[in-house]
């Protein structure tokens, strides 16, 4: 039982974080600030987490290890790179609407500056995963013979720029509702 209330309250803590960091941004967010959200005494933060720095390395590597998950099983569950590319850009389509914090999170944060450490997120396992898929689709004929960055962004880019004008409240209509447009204009670029 005290293991679950551990986990319990490390869940409570990363999700008050996720949530500040991504309204407030990392450096205008305090530990005191997550403690407050949280609901948890100070001494919890601390005995989970070093310091900010320890949370935000936390939270970043909860999110990434939950994209890596999803993306992977997208991969074996299409065997086309046509299908793989559409599946994931659904998935950050739909990820964007139901946690729009974690998105947020992912793509304004310059994590850089506070976990310098840190592959830049383009270099995260995600973002290779994509690439990875768009170089598998090159050496089977279906993605024509383009540099793979170049074929990369020309699939994932606009998809990934429409998340933005979401984020900002620009686009008002979700996203799903703009996906197979959004696909055809990608996978049109790059077809072999």
């Amino acid at each position: 039982m005290a293991k679950s209330t551990t986990i319990d309250r490390r869940e409570l803590i990363l999700s008050a974080a996720l949530q500040l960091f991504s309204q407030r941004g990392y450096f205008n967010t305090s530990v005191h600030d997550i403690q407050k959200q949280a609901q948890v005494s100070i001494g919890s933060i601390y005995h989970h987490f070093a310091n900010k720095e320890a949370i935000a390395k936390a939270l970043y590597h909860h999110i990434e290890s939950g994209m890596n998950q999803v993306i992977a099983g997208i991969m074996e569950s299409f065997s086309s790179s046509h299908d793989r590319c559409r599946g994931v850009m659904e998935y950050l389509f739909q990820l964007t609407e139901k946690d729009s914090d974690t998105m947020h999170f992912m793509l304004y944060a310059r994590h850089q500056e506070f976990m310098p450490e840190e592959k830049p997120l383009c270099s995260s396992r995600p973002f290779s995963l994509m690439k990875q898929m768009v170089i598998e689709g090159i050496e089977e004929g279906q993605i024509r013979p383009l540099d793979a960055n170049v074929a990369a962004v020309s699939i994932f880019g606009g998809a990934i720029r429409l998340i933005f004008l979401r984020l900002d409240g620009v686009l008002t209509d979700p996203l799903p509702s703009y996906l197979e447009e959004c696909w055809q204009c990608a996978w049109r670029g790059v077809a072999a």
